[in-house]
């Protein structure tokens, strides 16, 4: 088989795949008769074709697929209009938390925000794929650390957690909710937390110390005095490694 039939197999298999494919799925293709750079050079080249064209080739944390571009998703969601899934500020607070300070504990994020967080947001988030559990912290009732998974990574569109946006852009503090592609995330709606509070989750209340405009992310001077402590690799046991696979590395804030 030449490299333009082969390049052929590949781009029908992306076409039709449901899943992102990663290259060990791209080899089983062709029997594991085409080496991975040569592999990576035909995605290079598809990528080229499809320059211009509704749809492009995009490397996504969990491999490679075909994705329509960003500009073009106002247009389609009319094929198909449904409401967005809404979820609370307090939700989408404590993922963005999740996505920039991993791996946290519970009183990691509750220590960020200043409030309590109620059990029922932490499992919308793990019901979503979008954290989960990697280990536990070794110190007094060994809390679970959370981490964001790999579909979370591939429903923003991102290879890698490196590819967050930065939370600091022209020297002013932004909030890191405000940072996160939402309408990557399916166009999610953001409720005030009365509104979307989850069925049985008491209100999300503010630590008296605190004012409501005191975001862990906001553009407070002491912003960055507010964030989880930061522990050495020898103070956790997690059982799986949230780094690996398109995880390389957690962006420090």
């Amino acid at each position: 088989m030449n490299t333009s039939e082969a390049k052929r197999v590949l781009e029908t298999a992306l076409i039709c795949s449901a899943q992102p494919l990663s290259l060990r799925d791209m080899g089983q293709l062709f029997d594991q008769a085409v080496a991975p750079d040569t592999l990576k050079l035909m995605l290079a080249d598809l990528q080229l074709e499809w320059t211009g064209r509704g749809v492009e080739l995009v490397q996504v944390a969990s491999g490679w697929r075909f994705q329509s571009r960003p500009e073009l998703r106002s247009y389609l969601d009319r094929l198909h209009p449904e409401k967005p899934p809404r979820y609370s500020r307090a939700t989408l607070e404590t993922l963005a938390i999740i996505a920039y300070r991993q791996p946290v504990t519970r009183g990691d994020m509750e220590e960020i925000r200043g409030v309590t967080i109620n059990s029922l947001i932490i499992k919308q988030l793990e019901d979503r794929g979008w954290i989960e559990v990697i280990g536990h912290r070794e110190t007094v009732g060994r809390p679970a650390l959370f981490a964001t998974t790999r579909q979370f990574l591939d429903d923003l569109g991102l290879s890698s957690l490196d590819q967050l946006p930065p939370l600091e852009a022209t020297g002013v503090q932004e909030s890191a909710l405000d940072r996160l592609d939402l309408d990557s995330l399916g166009g999610l709606a953001v409720e005030d937390d009365a509104a979307g509070a989850l069925p049985g989750a008491e209100p999300d209340s503010r630590s008296p110390d605190l004012h409501p405009q005191d975001s862990p992310f906001g553009d407070r001077p002491d912003a960055d005095h507010a964030t989880a402590p930061q522990q050495p690799p020898s103070a956790t046991t997690p059982t799986q490694d949230p780094h690996e696979a398109g995880q390389a590395s957690t962006p420090q804030t």
